[in-house]
This record gives C-alpha cells, structure tokens and sequence, in this order.
C-alpha cells in the first residue's frame, strides 16, 4: 500500500519576511538559476540559466528578466545604488555574453552572475545592515 506525503506550499509575500528571510528566498532562487545541478562525474555545476540559454533569444530574455527580479527584491532591502549597479552589470555581461551560440552556453555555466549578485547584496547587507521599505 503506497503512502502519500502531501507538502503545504505558503507563498509569503517580500513584505511579511524579513530581510534575513527574504536574503534566503533570493539566495535559494540563484542556487536553482546557477548551480542546483551537476554534470555527473564532474565538480561542474549548472543551474536553469544555463539550460533556458539553449533556447536562442528567448531564453537568454527569460534568464535576464528572472535576474532582473532577483535584483529587484534585493533592492528592496535597502542596497546601494553602486551595488545595484553592479549587479545589473553582472546581469548584462551574463545576457550578451550568453546569447553567443556555443560559447555563451558555456559562459552561462562557468559566470554564475546571480550568486554573484546574492553575494554582492550579503557583503553589502553584513556591512550596512537592511533597510526595508
């Protein structure tokens, strides 16, 4: 006899979590963009970012826009415009870059912008603390 074990989803939304809450949200979102995967016998992770890529165009549009979201509830935990510029640039050298055939496939899996970006906010949040809206 098969048992059933059904999970309970509770969508939380940004403005009722803290920042330490919302940090671990974003944080879990770029591990599944970048790095959930690994190529078997290798120490070469991947994520979805390096698979929507495959898709041409409208996979590296989809990829930035998801990134672009990441940053925007990032900002919302009060980062500087400095750091958010940063950030954006990440996302941008990841989209161009990634649009190449090829080798921007393999750009994706080896740049990794949106743990990048997750760890710009962390240093920037560890010094400056959260500010929220």
């Amino acid at each position: 006899m098969a048992t059933t074990v059904s999970r309970r989803i509770e969508i939380i939304p940004p403005g009722k979590l803290s920042a330490d809450e919302q940090l671990a949200q974003l944080e879990w979102i770029a591990d599944l963009l970048d790095s959930r995967f690994v190529i078997p016998g290798t120490n070469v992770r991947f994520g979805l970012d390096g698979v929507i890529g495959l898709i041409p165009v409208a996979g590296d549009i989809l990829s930035a826009l998801i990134s672009l979201y990441l940053i925007s509830r990032a900002s919302e935990l009060g980062l500087s415009p400095w750091v958010k510029t940063r950030m954006v640039w990440n996302v941008a050298l990841d989209t161009v870059v990634g649009a190449v055939p090829i080798l921007g496939d393999m750009f994706d899996v080896s740049f990794k912008s949106n743990r990048r970006n997750i760890a710009l906010a962390k240093r920037y949040l560890a010094k400056h603390g959260a500010r929220t809206r």
